[in-house]
C-alpha cells in the first residue's frame, strides 16, 4: 500500500503535537517498519521546514527535512500537477494539489485530519486512525 501522508500529519509527529502525536506517530511507524510506503508532496517539505524553523530553529527544520527525505518518497509538484490541481472542485488549493500528486503518482489513499477538505478527492482519505486500523484490518 502506497499513501500520502497530509503535511499536518508529518507535524504532529516532528512537533509532538498533541492530542494528535500518538496516531500520527503509528502512521510514520507503519512506514518505517515498511508495512507501507509513506509520500509527501515536494511543496509539502518547503512547509515543514517553515513551520518547524519557527517553531523551534534553523537546524531542527534542517533536520526535519532530512529525515523526511530519509523516510518519504517525494511526489514531484511540476506544471500538469498545478494544472491538474487548479481544475479541481476543492476551495483549499494545497488540498488540491496533494490529491493530483496522490492521483498521478498512483497512490492508493491520503493520510489526513482534515479529511473534509479532502471530501471530492478521487483517492480515498483516512484519519491516522482509520488508516491503522484498515492496515490491521485481516484483509490488508
Amino acid at each position: 500500500m502506497q499513501v500520502l501522508l497530509d503535511t499536518s500529519v508529518v507535524l504532529d509527529v516532528l512537533l509532538r503535537r498533541e492530542p494528535w502525536v500518538t496516531e500520527s506517530a503509528a502512521v510514520w511507524q507503519a512506514i518505517d517498519d515498511e508495512r507501507v510506503t509513506g509520500w509527501l508532496t515536494a511543496s509539502s517539505l518547503t512547509d515543514i521546514f517553515y513551520i518547524v524553523r519557527r517553531a523551534s530553529n534553523l537546524q531542527a527544520a534542517q533536520g526535519a527535512v532530512r529525515l523526511c527525505l530519509k523516510t518519504f518518497a517525494i511526489c514531484t509538484v511540476e506544471r500538469r500537477t498545478l494544472e491538474h490541481a487548479v481544475d479541481l472542485s476543492g476551495s483549499d488549493f494545497e488540498d488540491n494539489l496533494q490529491i493530483a500528486c496522490a492521483a498521478l503518482a498512483g497512490l492508493d489513499g491520503i493520510v489526513t485530519r482534515d479529511k473534509d477538505g479532502f471530501r471530492d478527492s478521487v483517492i480515498p482519505a483516512l484519519s491516522p486512525a482509520e488508516f491503522i486500523a484498515r492496515l490491521n484490518s485481516p484483509e490488508e
